[in-house]
């Protein structure tokens, strides 16, 4: 195995201010992303190297580390009760192998123990599943630390890109945020910038729908995080999803991110409604504001600082009926109106479910279900025989008019002696006749699997009688001639 063997590997590390030493790898701590592997520093315990599997990137990789290693965000180290929370993995010293070749990079070691997935935090059930915190002011908190990382992110010019819940990681008792892989963000170096590698479907911003991740950044980032806060504070629910109104087609979250399909704003969506248990409508109004610029057409989006301001001045006041509860406005608690929404809504199932069921006055207790699936088998089975033979049709078909001249030439005199116009009107009469067979022979056994086989028949067949009329009357040339 290839993990096995770089086990025990020296490379040496080179730091920001020109120092170096060599390192040893220790055993692999997991497979990593698409980029790289991480494996234990056996020099230091606090620090893991990252080691990229693909090292024919090694000049670009290495002028990207090294711009890192010199622009670095102000996410330092925090400390509660002597437990360290590392805010961000971000590269300390460049790692090259003895041809001088750049493999990776040494990065702080964080206690993935200790933290989860922000997309964890998202939904009732997960929460409850891996037994983390329902207090709501939790996930403020976390929307107001994310914040707090994008903006330190952009302070210095650099932008994450592929910013979503499942990229970033919080811990479970601080709810501070700390970001991995942070080599596939878009870099600002000295003389250049060096662009991200990744972006991912329901967070890309609508102007980036023909963009690559390598020409997107700060607009990015910011629609990017207002996805996620508005996520954090209305029960994981993405802004650009909803219950869509009648005759509509289904669209993807991403295709309505790009068509503007926003429900939530000042203005109703044309497309689709609010989802049912929204709390959006107990925000603040500056909240609202700050959500409107972020998603509808023609605004100017927050930026994270500006999220940062707004987040630290909002108050959350708590709920006396439910202790993980919290709200925003004399408006009430919208957690407790959702809750309430989905138990009326659970109870009017249930109820509904007891109720006596009929089928076109049929008692649903006295049908005989195995006697529909048989039923329902041999229909299948008789429609699988009906397309079987109707291909066997379609080739027969195909052959006859392939030599229908062939054919029509034991008939030469008779054709002839009909004229011209008489020969015309009985290929219109075949062609009607076969429109209608086809028509009559599709709607019967749903032979449509490859679009438009029934025009494409009708066409080779008219095609076929034309030229051999043409062919049996023996046109002399001068019918030809333009003159």
């Amino acid at each position: 195995m290839i993990e096995n063997s770089l086990s025990g590997k020296k490379f040496n590390a080179i730091y920001a201010d020109g120092s170096f030493d060599q390192i040893e790898l220790g055993k692999l701590i997991n497979k990593g992303g698409a980029a790289g592997r991480i494996f234990e520093n056996k020099n230091n315990p606090k620090t893991v190297a990252k080691i990229f599997h693909d090292r024919s990137k090694s000049a670009t990789n290495r002028k990207k580390l090294e711009a890192m290693l010199h622009n670095i965000p102000n996410l330092p180290t925090k400390v509660k009760n002597g437990v360290e929370y590392i805010q961000i993995a971000w590269p300390t010293a460049v790692l090259e192998d003895e041809k001088g070749f750049c493999v990776g990079y040494l990065m702080p070691k964080v206690d993935t123990s200790l933290a989860v997935s922000l997309d964890h935090f998202m939904q009732k059930a997960v929460r409850q599943k891996l037994k983390l915190s329902e207090e709501y002011s939790y996930r403020f908190l976390a929307a107001y630390n994310l914040t707090l990382m994008v903006a330190a992110m952009h302070e210095c010019g650099h932008y994450i890109v592929d910013l979503k819940p499942s990229n970033v990681f919080v811990y479970k008792k601080t709810m501070t945020v700390v970001m991995f892989d942070c080599d596939g963000f878009s870099i600002l170096g000295e003389h250049e910038r060096y662009p991200a590698e990744y972006v991912s479907e329901e967070y890309i911003y609508p102007e980036g729908e023909n963009l690559g991740c390598e020409d997107m950044g700060e607009e990015q980032d910011k629609f990017a995080l207002a996805v996620m806060i508005f996520k954090l504070l209305n029960n994981g629910i993405h802004p650009f999803s909803g219950i869509p109104k009648e005759n509509e087609d289904m669209l993807s979250v991403q295709e309505r991110i790009f068509q503007h399909h926003y429900a939530y704003g000042y203005w109703p969506d044309l497309y689709q409604k609010p989802h049912p248990y929204s709390i959006h409508d107990f925000f603040e109004k500056s909240t609202l504001d700050m959500f409107e610029r972020a998603f509808a057409k023609n605004k100017k989006r927050p930026t994270a600082k500006e999220w940062l301001e707004h987040l630290a001045h909002l108050k959350l006041k708590k709920c006396k009926k439910n202790p993980n509860h919290a709200y925003f406005t004399s408006k009430g608690c919208g957690l407790c109106i959702s809750e309430e929404k989905f138990n009326n809504q659970i109870e009017t199932l249930k109820s509904k479910k007891s109720l006596p069921k009929k089928v076109r006055e049929v008692d649903v207790a006295k049908i005989d279900i195995k006697k529909i699936e048989k039923q329902k088998a041999d229909e299948k089975r008789e429609l699988l025989i009906l397309k079987r033979i109707a291909l066997a049709g379609c080739i027969l078909y195909f052959v006859f008019f392939s030599f229908f001249y062939h054919i029509m030439t034991f008939f030469k005199k008779e054709v002839m002696s009909l004229g011209y116009g008489l020969q015309l009107l009985l290929v219109i009469f075949i062609a009607i006749s076969i429109n209608k067979a086809i028509t009559a022979t599709e709607k019967r056994i749903k032979f449509n699997d490859i679009y438009g086989v029934g025009i494409m028949m009708q066409i080779f067949a008219i095609a076929c009688m034309l030229i051999s009329i043409v062919l049996i009357n023996d046109f002399p040339k001068e019918f030809w001639s333009l003159n």
